[in-house]
């Protein structure tokens, strides 16, 4: 006979960048931080800012303290709430499950009330208003009115698959308006220091355009080398 698995798992040693990995990445729009990571780290692009951040704020960033939910339940993110520190973006996963809610605005308010930054999950939300009321930076698939059920089981702060992307418990969150990236937590100081020359390059670009660039210079220089052949 199988045994009943226990309704909540809480893994006790959760690991959490220090506050200079932290600082480093607030701000940092999302674009950045993907190509300091050589294109990997973004979330599927179903999961959105909230109404495309029409009426909540778009743009955030902290460490991930997961919740693993599982298919129409919320048990494991109401669980969170018990261990947010501030600052934290809670992840929560629900096997991507579309037929209900996976927040809401009173879960919403409470999770702004411990101090979240954000809130990412593969589901949808409810009660769009009441969210919007509470300020909380919340990305999802979409809105739907059903409610979910809250009786597990779940785990938090244990690895989850979310959004094509396993994100682990200490692991960069940084989500604005154009997504969500996921920084692992052994790659911090890797991606801080090519940060650094993304934002370098990113400036003088933005420089040159400003100025009046019309063609890049390296396809002016393509154009006009034996790789490229004109013909008619």
């Amino acid at each position: 006979m199988i045994e009943e698995p226990p309704i909540l798992t809480i893994k006790e040693t959760r690991r959490r960048p220090s506050a200079d990995q932290i600082a480093a990445f607030q701000g940092t729009p999302t674009s950045f931080v993907l190509d300091a990571m050589y294109g990997e780290g973004a979330l599927d692009g179903s999961i959105r800012p909230l109404a495309q951040g029409a009426d909540c704020p778009g743009a955030t960033a902290g460490p991930a303290l997961t919740a693993n939910c599982g298919p129409a339940d919320i048990l494991a993110t109401l669980a969170t709430l018990n261990f947010v520190t501030p600052g934290d973006m809670v992840v929560a996963a629900v096997s991507g499950y579309q037929g209900c809610a996976a927040i809401g605005d009173r879960v919403s308010g409470m999770m702004r009330n411990a101090g979240a930054a954000g809130f990412v999950t593969d589901g949808r939300a409810r009660d769009y208003e009441g969210i919007v009321a509470t300020s909380l930076p919340l990305w999802c698939t979409g809105l739907t009115p059903a409610s979910p059920y809250s009786s597990g089981p779940g785990s938090v702060g244990f690895p989850v698959s979310i959004g094509g992307q396993k994100v682990e418990t200490g692991d960069m969150v940084v989500a604005d308006s154009s997504g969500v990236v996921v920084v692992p937590f052994d790659k911090l100081d890797e991606v801080i220091a090519r940060l650094a020359e993304i934002k370098t390059l990113e400036a003088e670009l933005d420089a040159k355009v400003e100025a009046g660039l019309k063609v890049p210079e390296a396809i002016t220089e393509l154009l006009q080398s034996d790789q490229v052949k004109f013909r008619d």
